[in-house]
């Protein structure tokens, strides 16, 4: 790499044409001055200027030089003026969650961006495990996730609670038991289906879905995407579980139907990123709107 002192000489010996000049505005000696051109015209193995008596042409090599030196500094502006300004209305904000958050608030953010164009946002959904490895390695700046992560990796806010529901078809006849009305509908199945299912039959006190074995529900249909999960049971097919979001964002609730259990079942919900990370400050706009959410 080329010492960027002796650049720095030789930029301002080019711009002022004149060695004394140059050791003026450099606080050097003119001798100093002619040592730096030495020095990098040696480093470079190309003569970079002619002398001639008191003044100089510069060559074909110098100009490629003169000309590379000064779009080093132009980069180094711009990076300094990047550093000292940070928009708290422009960049990428980018978070992971799961599909049922992503439904509730991808709307309220892209008002954001509505008003704030050059704010972009980018929403991956994608399960617990998934969204804190990918916090970690540094693909995703924040997430939101249902289980207090690693205080060793990890900083963290707690942002309320959620309701989970267990879902049916609207006409499902609710006077079996819970379990035999489960294991005859048959789960639609989606990512976080199991994860939801433990924490429900967990938390509940329904006493008979605490000793049901999930591995036992048969499974009626799989999809991943959160805004598909429950058109089976709109028509009739199978139940499911999700926050309560999801179904209140759903086209047609009224063909739904939430068994109500002795205890509602929630769930916390945290904002994640990498531990002792600064985020820019355009995190903080967006952050206040995620709060706001489950304020």
């Amino acid at each position: 790499m080329l010492n960027p002192i002796w650049l720095e000489t030789f930029i301002t010996l080019v711009d002022t044409g004149h060695f004394t000049h140059t050791a003026d505005k450099l606080y050097m000696t003119q001798p100093g001055v002619s040592q730096h051109i030495n020095k990098l015209e040696e480093a470079c193995g190309h003569t970079l200027i002619k002398r001639e008596k008191k003044s100089f042409v510069i060559t074909e090599q110098g100009r490629l030089v003169y000309n590379y030196t000064k779009k080093l500094l132009r980069g180094e502006k711009s990076l300094f003026e990047q550093l000292s300004f940070d928009d708290p209305f422009s960049g990428q904000y980018s978070l992971a969650c799961s599909g049922s958050v992503s439904l509730l608030l991808y709307p309220k953010l892209l008002k954001l961006q509505n008003k704030y164009p050059d704010i972009y946002i980018n929403i991956k959904a994608a399960p617990n495990h998934q969204i804190l490895s990918d916090i970690k390695n540094g693909h995703i700046d924040q997430g939101i996730v249902t289980d207090i992560p690693n205080k060793s990796f990890f900083d963290f806010e707690e942002l309320g609670q959620e309701e989970l529901c267990l879902i049916l078809p609207h006409k499902t006849d609710v006077n079996k038991s819970w379990k035999q009305l489960l294991l005859d509908l048959g789960l639609v199945s989606h990512p976080d289906a199991e994860h939801y299912l433990s924490l429900y039959f967990r938390q509940c006190q329904e006493q008979e879905l605490k000793l049901l074995d999930i591995s036992k529900i048969p499974v009626v249909g799989s999809i991943n995407q959160i805004s598909q999960i429950l058109e089976p049971l709109a028509q009739g097919i199978g139940f499911t579980i999700l926050p309560k979001s999801a179904v209140d964002s759903f086209h047609s609730p009224n063909l739904l139907k939430a068994l109500k259990p002795q205890q509602p079942v929630m769930e916390s919900l945290y904002l994640v990123r990498q531990k002792n990370r600064e985020l820019p400050a355009r995190y903080e706009t967006l952050n206040s709107i995620i709060r706001k959410t489950w304020a």
